[in-house]
């Protein structure tokens, strides 16, 4: 982090150079002295600070500057460092001014110039000053910041996006003055929100991912054109085929659309995951395999969307993005997951993101202090996160439609959740409709026993039903069954015949589907094992086959 800076400004550049050159020579060392020789070139030098996430300590300004004086400078400027220590320089016939200003913009001293000799005049005041204000520093660091409404889907998707991708920010409401202060010194203001301010002082408003992606250092461009594996999907089973891959000398690549750990990554505690008897949070878990594979070798691609695969030949595959540039690779990994079904009831849709989630969405945790909070789904995912927002929640109510959890939840969860007081389950109940203007505000729950409805006030519905495979855009290309999940090994043998298109004068290989060199693992295969251990090994056991593949060839 850079040093905190003194600030100093005057017109006359003669006057500026000299006293740059005196605080410069005391405190250099500790302090970046920023000199201007004008109130809008001061400001400007302000804003620049202020977006970096830097510090200002002390600021000095001249009484008599041309279109903006000094008193009018340090008004401004206290908005962007309110904390910072301000000096008014000024000459005897002013000093009525100056005393008029200690109550105007809350001026710390005033300096009547000349100051020689520096040593008796000068830094005995900057001592002190800096002296309180390192009592009292402004805690601005650099970091990411994310200046958005709370009830605003845009906003969450920028949050989101950041957390699942594991890049530290911090969350700033357009009616915070730190908030005002960033929109302001950005030249921006709540009609521009979200607005990202990264590290560097860039400021990206209503940005994209692939915008979010660039800015905070996740590499988004291939650096080759062509792979020994291509991994599609940065779950559980992406990422354990990412870290076999690399580990034993395969180029390997990991395209991910939206942010690395999956479903399995939103988890806020996995519990029965061979190795960590206290459990482990996805978010954890997802850091420690990307890691890995980045250590091994691996490259990650974010917010790749891949739209088409072909086969460019006996020994090539070919994988396009939706930006019309592609990769080849001898072999795929697909590894795409499933996606949370949407609940289908009325006025859910344009709530989504606005008290409607889909997932965990821990970010939003805080915010349900003391809230009446609904969770939709019987499975694990859904336990997670009951047990989760039961630390922050007044109660939290689960909405199953069958009896009870017995049927997909796993037992340890259950036990919990009948040890939490403030968790409810409802069984034999569906949401039919949600309400709410600017965000969700109201739902109404259905009994399939009796058909009989009830209102109940909620801001917060989350919601983890179905599972949907993100294999569309494998249409016409691999082999999927009625639900789109990939068929693959000995299920594409339909009575003892090979699959239509088949090339090679062997069956395909257990994980290995409808195209020769292309391989399924994790919950996108149809009759795989619906859990974070189980994708790991798909992914491990891909690699191994892929050996055998590339030797064959």
């Amino acid at each position: 982090m850079a040093n905190p800076a003194i600030l100093t400004v005057d017109d006359d550049p003669a006057v500026s150079r000299a006293v740059a050159r005196d605080v410069r020579r005391r405190y250099g060392d500790r302090y970046r002295v920023v000199r201007a020789e004008s109130g809008d070139s001061a400001l400007d030098a302000l804003r620049e600070i202020k977006l970096r996430g830097e510090q200002v300590a002390v600021m000095l300004a001249d009484y008599r500057m041309p279109h903006m004086n000094g008193i009018q400078f340090l008004e401004q400027a206290m908005e962007f460092f309110p904390l910072a220590r301000r000096v008014l320089l000024t000459a005897y016939a002013d000093t009525d001014a100056a005393i008029d200003a200690i109550n105007l913009v809350d001026l710390d001293h005033y300096l009547l110039k000349p100051w020689n000799p520096p040593e008796e005049k000068l830094y005995p005041v900057v001592d002190a000053l800096l002296d309180a204000w390192l009592a009292t520093p402004d805690t601005a660091v650099p970091e990411t910041r994310v200046i958005g409404n709370r009830w605003s889907a845009p906003s969450f998707a920028v949050r989101d996006f950041l957390a699942r991708n594991l890049v530290p920010y911090r969350w700033l409401l357009t009616d915070d003055p730190e908030a005002a202060r960033l929109l302001a010194a950005a030249g921006l203001s709540e009609a521009d929100v979200p607005v990202v301010v990264t590290p560097d002082g860039k400021s990206l408003v209503k940005p994209t991912e692939a915008d979010l992606a660039a800015h905070v250092g996740l590499s988004t461009t291939p650096a080759s054109e062509f792979y020994d594996v291509a991994v599609v999907g940065a779950g559980p089973a992406g990422l354990g085929a990412a870290v076999y891959g690399a580990s034993e000398g395969l180029r390997t690549v990991l395209v991910e659309q939206r942010a690395t750990g999956g479903q399995a990554g939103q988890s806020s505690r996995i519990e029965n995951y061979l190795g960590f008897p206290n459990g482990v949070s996805g978010a954890q878990l997802t850091d420690r395999a990307r890691r890995q594979a980045l250590r091994f070798g691996a490259e990650l691609l974010t917010t790749r969307e891949v739209i088409g695969l072909e086969g460019g030949g006996t020994t090539t595959r070919l994988l396009r993005f939706g930006d019309g540039t592609a990769i080849a690779a001898h072999t795929v990994v697909l590894a795409t997951g499933v996606s949370y079904r949407r609940l289908d009831a009325p006025g859910l849709d344009e709530l989504t993101g606005r008290g409607v989630f889909y997932g965990s969405a821990a970010t939003e945790a805080p915010g349900c202090t003391d809230q009446e909070i609904y969770i939709v789904g019987g499975a694990n995912s859904a336990g997670q996160a009951a047990v989760y927002f039961s630390h922050y929640a007044r109660r939290v109510h689960i909405l199953v439609r069958g009896d009870d959890l017995n049927r997909s939840m796993s037992r340890y969860l259950i036990d919990q959740i009948k040890e939490i007081p403030n968790i409810e389950v409802h069984p034999h109940t569906a949401v039919v409709r949600g309400e709410g203007a600017e965000h969700l505000e109201r739902l109404t729950l259905c009994d399939s026993r009796t058909g009989t409805t009830r209102t109940v006030e909620t801001s917060w519905l989350f919601v983890f039903i179905g599972a949907e495979p993100r294999t569309d855009w494998l249409d016409d290309v691999i082999a999927r069954d009625q639900h789109g999940f990939v068929i693959t090994g000995p299920d594409l043998l339909a009575e003892g015949r090979r699959p239509a298109g088949w090339t090679l004068p062997r069956d395909p290989y257990h994980l290995e589907s409808s195209m020769p060199g292309v391989f399924a693992a994790g919950d996108v295969r149809a009759d795989s094992v619906k859990r974070v251990a189980s994708a790991v090994g798909e992914g491990a056991m891909a690699v191994s086959l892929i050996h055998r593949y590339l030797e064959a060839q």
